[in-house]
């Protein structure tokens, strides 16, 4: 693993948003456009690398569903936040019925320097994005730049051949594609559009609309797009922890199709996702795999052995930890503390994470998101940031196989 600077393509901003990033650049706090899309460097890996980093990722989507497994058997809900018995039923039963739906894909956060074992952050299984540049613009970049090498992506014929395969799955009609106007620069419309032209070229029925144009019919008891159709399924990206408490929640849950027939929306990614959507997995994790070299030591108590027990004793010596809340993205409420520091437990419910300083390549910290589709590693995203934290302000990089 390296990284290489290169001089930018000529109209490089054109080209990306021609390729569906047409959030190329980010304002930052103090007003600035900074590239988001960075091709004035890009990562370097060797072949036996990569397929050693696709082995790690798919352990590590095995032990999750392990882990996934563990939680619906010894109903551990309450420690992932969901205390509504109702909804943890529902969870489970659509955990029980998962080979009956719909589920594409997820990403995994990875610390990785090219040196020790890739280590892992976090899993976003629900609503993960940087989609559109990780399997298609940084793919036209390498035939521009390096027409001879190769690169860890096979994200676009591995998300046509899921919905192939999975279209038995889905319900009679067109499948709705949903994001939320929420979404400010247009990064959760291209993912949308974009899963949306991967299913097409699948062959399924698609239409699309945002989430906040979904209408509910109270004569039928059914969810309705914008020309009053029944939604039969939906892909949307919007989280499940805002699905199922928003004002229409209840209406999500009284309908919900978990594969047995009896609902009348089915939702992808379907709501057993957020059982690896959520932080407490990876203290799950490292309790059923305590040790394991791609693991790193977390707990839900408290930052444990990580932090220094008395202030002023052993300075040092613990390793230092991040505390993560439950649900959030984009490094939002992570707190770092480094080594020697004493505990603090925060109010909410919250990971303690062993800290593992992300690489500094260049004064940049990089942090590997390692695609899967279906349950096999598919591609590869790189992000930089220039503090500890990969935030909304991080940047997005190539890279190729050479």
């Amino acid at each position: 693993m390296e990284r290489r600077t290169i001089q930018p393509r000529p109209g490089w901003q054109q080209t990306v948003e021609g390729q569906g990033v047409v959030y190329p650049l980010t304002r930052h706090p103090d007003g600035s456009l900074r590239p988001y899309w960075d091709e004035s460097a890009y990562y370097v890996f060797s072949l036996p690398e990569v397929e050693a980093l696709e082995e790690v990722v798919e352990e590590l989507h095995t032990m999750c569903l392990a882990a996934a497994a563990h939680i619906v058997e010894r109903e551990r809900f309450v420690e992932l936040g969901v205390t509504d018995a109702r909804l943890a039923g529902l969870i489970t039963e659509s955990w029980h019925r998962r080979d009956e739906l719909p589920s594409l894909y997820g990403r995994f956060d990875l610390c990785y320097d090219g040196t020790g074992p890739a280590k892992l952050l976090e899993y976003n299984a629900d609503t993960p994005t940087s989609l559109v540049e990780a399997a298609s613009a940084q793919w036209f970049w390498m035939e521009d730049c390096f027409p001879d090498a190769d690169q860890w992506n096979s994200l676009h014929e591995r998300l046509v051949e899921a919905w192939r395969r999975q279209g038995s799955l889905v319900p009679a009609g067109p499948v709705h594609f949903a994001h939320s106007e929420g979404d400010e620069i247009g990064e959760d419309l291209m993912t949308v559009a974009y899963l949306r032209e991967t299913a097409e070229q699948a062959g399924l029925d698609t239409e699309a609309l945002s989430v906040e144009q979904i209408g509910w019919d109270r004569l039928t008891g059914r969810f309705v797009d914008d020309r009053l159709r029944f939604i039969r399924s939906c892909f949307k990206l919007y989280p499940w922890e805002w699905l199922a408490t928003d004002r229409f929640g209840p209406h999500v849950l009284d309908t919900l199709d978990n594969g047995g027939g009896s609902g009348t929306t089915c939702w992808i990614e379907p709501a057993w996702k957020m059982l690896l959507s959520n932080k407490a997995l990876l203290a799950i994790l490292w309790e059923l795999y305590p040790g394991h070299p791609n693991l790193l030591a977390s707990y839900l108590d408290g930052p444990r052995e990580l932090a220094e027990r008395e202030p002023g004793t052993g300075a040092g010596a613990a390793a230092g930890y991040v505390s993560k809340p439950l649900l959030g993205r984009e490094g939002a409420g992570v707190s770092v503390h480094g080594p020697g520091s004493p505990a603090v437990l925060r109010d909410e419910p919250c990971c303690y994470q062993e800290l593992a300083p992300l690489p500094d390549f260049d004064g940049n910290r990089v942090v590997l998101g390692a695609w899967v589709v279906e349950d096999e590693a598919a591609g590869l995203g790189i992000r930089e940031s220039e503090g500890p934290v990969t935030d909304e302000y991080a940047r997005f990089l190539p890279h190729v196989i050479l």
